[in-house]
This record gives structure tokens, C-alpha cells and sequence, in this order.
């Protein structure tokens, strides 16, 4: 599998261990979710040191691109392709109101277009894996009071992917850890994102039902209740304050 891997260049190491590494997984057409080479055989492949490999790994995992399991290996969490632009994000922002709602009109902007994206492209396969994902995160949210965080990602996750545009999905994977405050009882409010729960399945209808401006006003209504989340909770914080 790992002969198609040329020896390189010592000019711009760094830029052609990434082009060289996305040059392989083209043309293995291994896709997100499928294991990589270890760093051993990739190195003698490429003819550079472990180090070098491990360094491009690492910066492919700062980008979102890659997730590092221990015991078990490197996987693809995005496509990835030898002409693809290398855009890390360095994202200031905390736990306060203010930075939570910042990243909620990163994510009003994102979730609606490509909800509305989706409904335009999604074909069968990605529409039963839509399907499936909220399944889960109904099940989820129905059987553990509320806590279906991972699986309302991978929902999310699964309409980024079927909107046809990777770099939704690598945008929102750079974000991971911003996203994911929504998830962890931001200001204290300990239903927060609640509200949101029936808005995943009318956004999955009108995706299913081809309509587009449908998909985009639903996942705005979504985002609509996170934001009446945040600032009743900052309400609450500041009635704390005064006690």
C-alpha cells in the first residue's frame, strides 16, 4: 500500500511532507475515519526522519485534519489533497458571555449555509447518514436527560460533510474545542442548548425535503434559542452578583 509514497526533496521539507503525505492518501482514497500508515513506514517511504513525519502529523492535527489515538493509531477526521490551503486558526475567546456569544455568530453563519447547502446536494446515502446520526442524538437526549453533546456534534458533523464543501468541515473540526463550550453548561445553565433539541429534526425535514431556504430558517431558529440560553444565563449570573 505504502509504495507509492515517492522519496523528496530537502527544499521546503516541511510544506512537501504534507503535500507528499495528502499525494498518498489520494491516491489510497482513504477517506475520514480510515487509519494511516504508521510514522515508521511512512518515513522510510518518504525518506525522512520519524521526527519530520511526526511534525507533520502534528501540524495536520492542529488543523483538524488527523486525530491521534494512543495504542491504536493516526486517522483522517477531513479529506485532504495535495493542492489543499494550510489555514490554522489561533481563536481567542473564553467562557464569558462575550466570547461565547463571538463564536455563536461563527456558528449562525456556518450552520445555516451549509444546512441550506445540504438540502441542495445531500443524495440518498448522505441523507440515511443524516438520518441515522439524529437518531442517535434523539436517543441519546431522550435516555441520559439531556447530555447528547458528542452525538449532536457528530449530527452537525454529518450535515458539514454532506453539504459538499470540505472545508466546512475542516473549518468547524479547527473549532472543536470552541464549539463545545456550548455543550459544557456555559453560565451556569444547567438545560442549556435544550431548547434546540426539537429544531434538529425539522432542519433534517427540510434537508430530506430538498428545500433550502426551509434548512437555513430552521438552523437560524436553532441557534436562535442557544442564543436566549447565553443570555439568560447572563442574566442569572449578574442577579448573583448583586445577592
Amino acid at each position: 500500500m505504502t509504495d507509492l509514497l515517492p522519496p523528496i526533496q530537502t527544499t521546503a521539507r516541511d510544506d512537501a511532507v504534507l503535500k507528499a503525505l495528502a499525494g498518498f492518501v489520494r491516491q489510497e482514497a482513504l477517506g475520514p475515519g480510515e487509519k494511516l500508515p504508521t510514522e515508521r513506514i511512512l518515513a522510510e517511504r518518504l525518506k525522512v526522519s520519524r521526527n519530520t513525519v511526526r511534525e507533520a502529523l502534528t501540524r495536520w492535527e492542529g488543523l483538524g485534519l488527523v486525530e491521534r489515538r494512543q495504542g491504536s493509531g493516526t486517522y483522517l477526521k477531513a479529506a485532504v489533497s495535495p493542492d489543499m490551503l494550510h489555514m490554522p486558526l489561533t481563536l481567542a475567546g473564553g467562557n464569558d458571555f462575550a466570547g461565547l456569544m463571538a463564536t455563536l455568530e461563527i456558528r449562525r453563519a456556518l450552520e445555516a449555509e451549509a444546512a441550506a447547502l445540504c438540502a441542495i446536494r445531500a443524495g440518498k446515502a448522505e441523507l440515511a447518514e443524516i438520518e441515522r446520526k439524529l437518531d442517535l442524538m434523539e436517543e441519546a437526549f431522550q435516555t441520559r436527560d439531556g447530555m447528547s453533546s458528542e452525538e449532536d456534534w457528530e449530527f452537525h458533523q454529518a450535515v458539514f460533510r454532506a453539504s459538499g464543501n470540505p472545508l466546512f468541515e475542516q473549518i468547524i473540526a479547527a473549532m472543536y474545542e470552541m464549539f463545545h463550550r456550548f455543550w459544557e453548561h456555559p453560565l451556569g445553565v444547567r438545560d442549556f442548548g435544550h431548547a434546540s433539541f426539537p429544531y434538529h429534526r425539522t432542519i433534517f425535514n427540510c434537508i430530506a425535503a430538498h428545500d433550502p431556504e426551509g434548512a437555513r430558517a430552521e438552523a437560524l431558529k436553532l441557534i436562535a434559542t442557544v442564543e436566549d440560553d447565553l443570555k439568560r444565563g447572563a442574566a442569572n449570573l449578574k442577579l448573583s452578583d448583586r445577592r
